[in-house]
């Protein structure tokens, strides 16, 4: 779905991600690699194999979209018992495949308890507002302060659906009068619902189709 804005074209994907045709740059948020190992680490079972999944879907839209940079809007780590072998061995061969693309990692606030990335990811890593032409990249919603649009992550925002029997509740581009957030990347990602305010509006997920909703009194 088609969002323009400050003279540009952004496209919101279905994969919760979004695209900047004329930069050839792809935006996501919160993948949250290595989640699971985290919960694993402090003694809850969780199944392995979603960062390998998640770092699939990756390369699938960096290749289809041609993309030439690649930025990260936070929480692309877990936490720091997210750095297994495995990880490192899976992202290594994930960067090797797409070695031409600039990728930028917007610092959030798991990276920052995470730690580094290895120097062998080839990230550049850095913090918020990070202004890439009319964007300001945050992880954070209103790190930006007002300065430019903002495209931010954090809280994995989420729409609640509702007919007259049931509903239910789905992912979300969440357009707000200082920019959008992301919905989150990740496979093992929570969701937080958001109640759209006067002037706002939301880009939902169903599957592979999308629809805006509007607010409504």
């Amino acid at each position: 779905m088609l969002i323009e804005t400050h003279g540009e074209q952004l496209i919101c994907l279905p994969e919760h991600a979004l695209f900047w045709p004329r930069q050839l740059t792809l935006f996501v948020a919160d993948v949250h690699l290595g989640k699971a190992a985290s919960f694993r680490a402090a003694g809850v079972a969780v199944p392995s194999g979603h960062s390998s999944f998640d770092l699939d879907r990756l390369s699938q839209l960096l290749t289809l979209h041609k993309a030439a940079r690649f930025v990260i809007l936070g929480d692309l780590v877990h936490t720091e018992t997210s750095y297994t072998e495995a990880l490192d061995r899976h992202f290594r061969t994930f960067r090797a495949q797409h070695r031409d693309i600039e990728m930028v990692l917007v610092r959030g606030n798991h990276d920052r308890h995470a730690g580094e990335a290895p120097a062998e990811w080839g990230l550049k890593a850095v913090a918020e507002p990070y202004a890439l032409g009319p964007f300001q990249c945050c992880h954070e919603p209103d790190a930006a302060q007002g300065k430019g649009f903002e495209l931010a992550g954090h809280l994995h925002p989420a729409l609640r659906v509702q007919t007259a029997r049931e509903g239910i509740t789905l992912p979300c581009f969440w357009q707000h009068a200082r920019g959008m957030v992301l919905p989150a990347f990740g496979s093992l990602t929570g969701k937080l619902s958001v109640r759209l305010k006067q002037g706002e509006s939301a880009v939902v997920v169903a599957g592979q189709q999308l629809f805006r909703r509007h607010y409504q009194e």
